[in-house]
C-alpha cells in the first residue's frame, strides 16, 4: 500500500483543479502542447491575431498574383490617375480611390498603392522571418552550448553576447546600410539585422539550460553513456523549445518595426522597391492634400506589428514553464 505525502497531490494540480483530477474540460496525461493548443483555443484575442498573421502572411505570399488581380503591378504608372491641376496630387479627397485603383494611388508617380502595400508585405516580412531564423539558430546554438557545457565555452559566449549587446547596433546598421552602395539591400538588412539580434535567444536558451542539465532524466541519459549530442537534441532542445517559439513570435514584430525604421530614414530598401516605412516617410509631404496616402501604410503596418506582439504575448504564457501553465 503506497501513501502520497500530505499536500503533494494538491501541488501536483494544475491551475487549481481538485486534487487527483485533471482541470476542468482537460483529459488526464495531456501534454504541455496539447494544453498549450487548449489555451490557444479559449482565448478569442488570439484567434483574431492567429488569422490577421495567417492573412498577411498570404499577402506577402501572394504579393505578384494580388498586384496583378488589380491590374497592376507595384512599379507600374498610371498617368491618368493625376490632376495636373493639384500639382500632381491624385484626384480626389481620397487619393485616386477607383474601380481601376482599390486603394488610390501615389501622388506624384500615379503607382497603385493595393500593388505597392501588398508588395510591401511581402518585403517586410521576408526581412523578418529570415533575419528571425538567423537570430533563433544562432541564439539557440549558442545558450544551448554556453548553457550545458559550462567553464570557458560559457565564459567566452557570454562575453561575446555582452559584447554584441553593448554595440550601438542601430547606429552602425544605419552606417553599413549608407555606405552600401552596389549590394542588395534585402540581404544587407537581413544580415545586420540577424547578427546583432541573436544575443538575446542566447540568453534566454542559457539560463532554461542551466535549469535542465541537472534533471533527472538529463542524469540518466549521461550516465547511460548517451553522448553530448544526443542529449543537447533529445532532452535539452525539446526543453527550451516552447521559451523559444514564444520569444520567436515576439521577435518578428521587432523586425518588422526595425525594416519599416530603417526605409523610413532612407537606408532602407531602395526605391521603386516597395517598403511601408519608405512609403510613410514619402507621403509626410502630402499629409494635407492626400492623408490616405499616410494613412494605408500605417495601418498596414500597426495591424501586422500587433497581430505578431498579441500572438506572442499568449505564446509567452502559455508555453514558457515558468508560467505555471505547462
Amino acid at each position: 500500500m503506497t501513501t502520497t505525502a500530505p499536500g503533494a497531490a494538491e501541488q501536483a494540480a494544475p491551475d487549481g483543479a481538485p486534487a487527483g483530477k485533471a482541470p476542468q474540460g482537460v483529459p488526464p496525461g495531456s501534454s504541455p502542447w496539447q494544453l498549450a493548443r487548449r489555451e490557444l483555443r479559449r482565448r478569442p484575442a488570439v484567434r483574431v491575431s492567429l488569422c490577421v498573421v495567417l492573412l498577411f502572411v498570404l499577402m506577402a505570399v501572394a504579393a505578384p498574383w494580388l498586384g496583378a488581380l488589380g491590374g497592376w503591378s507595384p512599379d507600374a504608372f498610371d498617368k491618368t490617375a493625376i490632376d495636373p491641376y493639384l500639382g500632381g496630387q491624385p484626384l480626389g479627397s481620397f487619393g485616386g480611390i477607383s474601380p481601376e485603383h482599390w486603394l488610390g494611388v501615389e501622388p506624384v508617380t500615379g503607382r497603385d498603392l493595393f500593388a505597392r502595400v501588398v508588395h510591401g508585405a511581402q518585403v517586410s516580412l521576408l526581412i523578418a522571418f529570415t533575419a528571425t531564423a538567423i537570430v533563433v539558430i544562432a541564439g539557440t546554438a549558442a545558450g544551448i552550448a554556453a548553457g550545458y557545457f559550462g567553464g570557458r565555452t560559457d565564459a567566452v559566449l557570454s562575453r561575446l553576447m555582452d559584447l554584441t549587446m553593448s554595440f550601438p547596433s542601430l547606429i552602425f546598421m544605419i552606417a553599413m546600410l549608407s555606405v552600401a552602395k552596389d549590394v542588395n539591400r534585402i540581404l544587407l538588412m537581413t544580415a545586420v539585422i540577424g547578427v546583432f539580434g541573436w544575443p538575446g535567444v542566447a540568453r534566454v536558451v542559457r539560463g532554461q539550460t542551466l535549469s535542465l542539465k541537472h534533471r533527472e532524466y538529463v542524469d540518466a541519459a549521461r550516465v547511460g553513456g548517451a553522448s553530448s549530442w544526443r542529449i543537447l537534441t533529445r532532452d535539452i532542445l525539446p526543453g527550451v523549445s516552447g521559451p523559444v517559439i514564444a520569444y520567436t513570435t515576439l521577435l518578428i514584430p521587432g523586425m518588422i518595426s526595425t525594416e519599416a525604421a530603417l526605409s523610413y530614414l532612407g537606408v532602407g530598401v531602395r526605391p521603386p522597391t516597395p517598403s511601408w516605412g519608405q512609403m510613410i516617410a514619402e507621403s509626410v509631404a502630402f499629409y494635407e492634400t492626400d492623408p490616405m496616402y499616410f494613412v494605408i501604410p500605417s495601418v498596414f503596418l500597426f495591424l501586422a506589428v500587433l497581430a505578431f506582439t498579441l500572438l506572442g504575448d499568449a505564446l509567452r504564457d502559455i508555453l514558457d514553464p515558468r508560467g505555471g501553465r505547462t
